[in-house]
Protein backbone atom coordinates (compact mmCIF):
# COMPACT_ATOMS: atom_id res chain seq x y z
CA UNK A 1 0.00 0.00 0.00
CA UNK A 2 1.44 3.35 -1.02
CA UNK A 3 1.46 6.12 1.56
CA UNK A 4 2.27 9.79 1.23
CA UNK A 5 4.89 11.08 3.70
CA UNK A 6 5.25 14.80 4.35
CA UNK A 7 8.86 15.75 4.99
CA UNK A 8 9.83 18.80 7.08
CA UNK A 9 12.39 21.21 5.67
CA UNK A 10 15.13 20.04 8.02
CA UNK A 11 14.94 16.46 6.65
CA UNK A 12 14.62 17.29 2.97
CA UNK A 13 18.35 16.80 2.47
CA UNK A 14 17.52 13.08 2.64
CA UNK A 15 14.78 13.33 0.02
CA UNK A 16 16.61 15.45 -2.53
CA UNK A 17 14.57 18.47 -1.49
CA UNK A 18 11.17 16.81 -1.89
CA UNK A 19 8.53 17.99 0.56
CA UNK A 20 6.44 14.88 0.05
CA UNK A 21 7.48 11.36 -0.93
CA UNK A 22 5.79 7.99 -1.32
CA UNK A 23 6.50 4.99 0.90
CA UNK A 24 5.05 1.53 1.32
CA UNK A 25 3.59 -0.12 4.41
CA UNK A 26 0.52 -0.96 6.42
CA UNK A 27 1.98 0.19 9.75
CA UNK A 28 4.06 3.21 10.67
CA UNK A 29 7.10 0.97 11.32
CA UNK A 30 6.83 -0.47 7.80
CA UNK A 31 6.49 2.98 6.30
CA UNK A 32 9.65 4.13 8.12
CA UNK A 33 11.51 1.05 6.85
CA UNK A 34 10.38 1.85 3.31
CA UNK A 35 11.37 5.49 3.75
CA UNK A 36 14.84 4.44 4.93
CA UNK A 37 15.24 2.12 1.94
CA UNK A 38 14.65 4.97 -0.50
CA UNK A 39 16.19 7.79 1.57
CA UNK A 40 19.09 6.33 3.55
CA UNK A 41 19.75 7.98 6.88
CA UNK A 42 16.34 9.55 7.44
CA UNK A 43 15.15 6.82 9.86
CA UNK A 44 17.97 7.64 12.32
CA UNK A 45 16.70 11.22 12.46
CA UNK A 46 13.23 9.99 13.44
CA UNK A 47 14.04 7.04 15.71
CA UNK A 48 16.69 6.74 18.41
CA UNK A 49 19.26 3.94 18.78
CA UNK A 50 16.68 1.80 20.58
CA UNK A 51 14.21 2.17 17.71
CA UNK A 52 11.91 4.47 19.65
CA UNK A 53 10.45 7.70 18.37
CA UNK A 54 12.79 10.59 19.19
CA UNK A 55 11.48 12.92 21.85
CA UNK A 56 11.46 16.00 19.66
CA UNK A 57 9.91 14.44 16.57
CA UNK A 58 6.16 14.17 16.21
CA UNK A 59 4.58 11.77 13.77
CA UNK A 60 0.99 11.96 12.64
CA UNK A 61 -1.00 9.44 10.67
CA UNK A 62 -3.54 11.61 8.93
CA UNK A 63 -4.35 13.99 11.80
CA UNK A 64 -3.71 11.60 14.70
CA UNK A 65 -0.56 11.85 16.87
CA UNK A 66 0.87 8.32 16.94
CA UNK A 67 1.96 8.79 20.57
CA UNK A 68 -1.73 8.64 21.46
CA UNK A 69 -2.41 5.78 19.06
CA UNK A 70 -0.31 2.62 18.77
CA UNK A 71 3.08 4.26 18.24
CA UNK A 72 5.10 2.54 15.54
CA UNK A 73 2.40 -0.14 15.29
CA UNK A 74 -0.17 2.45 14.22
CA UNK A 75 -2.05 1.19 11.19
CA UNK A 76 -1.88 3.29 8.06
CA UNK A 77 -5.22 3.61 6.28
CA UNK A 78 -5.41 3.20 2.53
CA UNK A 79 -4.21 6.44 0.90
CA UNK A 80 -3.18 7.69 4.34
CA UNK A 81 -0.69 10.43 5.00
CA UNK A 82 2.20 10.40 7.44
CA UNK A 83 3.44 13.78 8.60
CA UNK A 84 6.83 14.21 10.27
CA UNK A 85 6.86 17.34 12.38
CA UNK A 86 9.89 18.35 14.43
CA UNK A 87 9.04 19.97 17.75
CA UNK A 88 9.89 23.63 18.01
CA UNK A 89 11.33 24.96 21.23
CA UNK A 90 13.09 28.07 22.23
CA UNK A 91 12.49 31.48 23.55
CA UNK A 92 13.73 33.07 26.66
Amino acid sequence: MSVSVRIPTILRTYTGGAAEVSAEGTTLAEVLDSLEKDHTGIRARILDDEGKLRRFVNLYVDDEDVRFADGLATAIPDKGTVSIIPAVAGGC
